[in-house]
């Protein structure tokens, strides 16, 4: 009997200490979110456009409308170059593709986004007019700059020291919220479900219900940049009617852009224009 209770009572501390364990180690995920957050936020902005949409599809005509919208993007230079996701500046790519998958419908729809008064939002309320100085649509990248050089250097996310994930590994998303919550910068704890390797490296992260957002930046759990949550979309084959009711035929997924990626993308942006040539564009 004993040797039964001293038995009992080793797996009984066991218990304790992996209980223990598992506190401590949460405590340090969040503890690690905080310092990202801390280190990070002031690169993280908002970028207000006015996005003016032309749309045409079969039975309904022509339509046009004009709307002001906010995404979440992130200074990558002290120049101002940021970056954001393409798709939430203009979301046609998107929508040709998806329409794709409709037959005779989607063959006839089209549509055309343009932008104007773009601004950049930053941490403390400043508001600095900007334009986007490139477009990669393959990557569903856009790069924006202020019109005028900033008269000092930016908050930036360095993207020199880049990291890399696994499967089910942790990650931290940063993202700017709307009006409602005054702009603050939030921090979610995400995780890896896949890393795709081919055609071209990128990460695919959980779908639990976060405050992350398009642009968002993604860092792994030590601080370095894993990269920029974008979307990914291709065209659908043709489906039956049933099948589009399901949904989209999964044709299109968030996932998370890598740092490589983003940096052999930022040498194509051109450098921010003269006063007098950005007054022409």
């Amino acid at each position: 009997m004993k040797r039964q209770v001293v038995r009992m009572g080793g797996w009984l501390a066991a218990g304790v200490f992996v209980a223990f364990s598992a506190v401590a180690a949460a405590g340090e995920l969040e503890d690690q979110g905080r310092a990202i957050l801390e280190k990070n936020q002031k690169a993280v902005i908002t970028v207000q456009m006015v996005i003016k949409q032309k749309f045409s599809a079969m039975g309904m005509g022509s339509q046009e409308n004009e709307n002001k919208e906010e995404a979440t993007g992130f200074v990558i230079a002290p120049d101002g170059l940021a970056v954001l996701a393409l798709s939430s500046t203009d979301p046609g790519g998107l929508l040709d593709n998806m329409m794709s998958s409709m037959g005779d419908m989607g063959d006839k729809f089209k549509m055309e986004s343009n932008l104007s008064d773009v601004k950049m939002l930053l941490d403390d309320g400043t508001e600095l007019p900007a334009q986007v100085v490139l477009r990669d649509k393959d990557l569903d990248l856009a790069f924006v700059r202020p019109t005028t050089p900033p008269p000092q250097p930016m908050a930036f996310i360095d993207l020199s020291a880049a990291g890399e994930a696994q499967t089910l590994d942790p990650a931290i998303a940063l993202n700017r919220l709307g009006k409602v919550a005054n702009r603050v910068c939030s921090a979610s704890i995400e995780r890896i479900q896949a890393v795709v390797r081919k055609p071209r490296t990128f990460y695919i992260p959980g779908n639990d219900p976060t405050h992350t957002g398009l642009g968002s930046p993604v860092f792994t759990m030590d601080g370095n940049p894993l990269g920029i949550l974008v979307m990914r979309s291709i065209k659908g084959e043709r489906q039956g009617a049933m099948a589009m009711m399901g949904g989209m035929g999964g044709n299109m997924l968030g996932i998370v852009i890598p740092v490589a990626d983003i940096k052999e993308a930022a040498l194509q942006a051109p450098q921010t224009p003269k006063p007098e040539e950005a007054e022409k564009k």
